[in-house]
């Protein structure tokens, strides 16, 4: 079973930038690929982007290309999130989650196994 520990995120103004981690660990940690979700007050859960663990093979949400960021660091069994240009709709609780298998789609909620307790992000205005 997997582990998965979010942090890094807190108060920015609008057009600030945030560094979001997320540590996995466990007796065995070998995903397809990782991925980062947000979940806003009222909201459903949605997809921000995912990078696939071994080829770092990122996509990400429309809204966000440009501004965000995913990458890996393989030996720490670490994912990350640069956010820049933050704007203050993007306020939320930031997930980080594992995909275990290549099938279903990278960017649906029900495909991923594992998930972290979230980090909030809160973007001012």
């Amino acid at each position: 079973q997997v582990q998965l520990v979010e942090s890094g995120g807190g108060l920015v103004q609008a057009g600030g930038s945030l560094r979001l981690s997320c540590a996995a660990s466990g007796r065995t940690f070998s995903p397809y690929a990782m991925g980062w979700f947000r979940q806003a007050p009222g909201k459903e859960r949605e997809f921000v982007a995912t990078i696939t663990w071994n080829g770092g093979s990122a996509y990400y949400v429309d809204r966000v290309k440009g501004r965000f960021t995913i990458s890996r660091d393989n030996a720490k069994n670490t994912v990350y999130l640069q956010m820049n240009s933050l704007k203050p709709e993007e306020t939320a609780v930031y997930y980080c989650a594992q995909k275990r298998h290549p099938s279903g789609s990278d960017y649906a909620l029900p495909e991923y196994d594992y998930w972290g307790q979230g980090t909030q992000v809160t973007v001012s205005s």
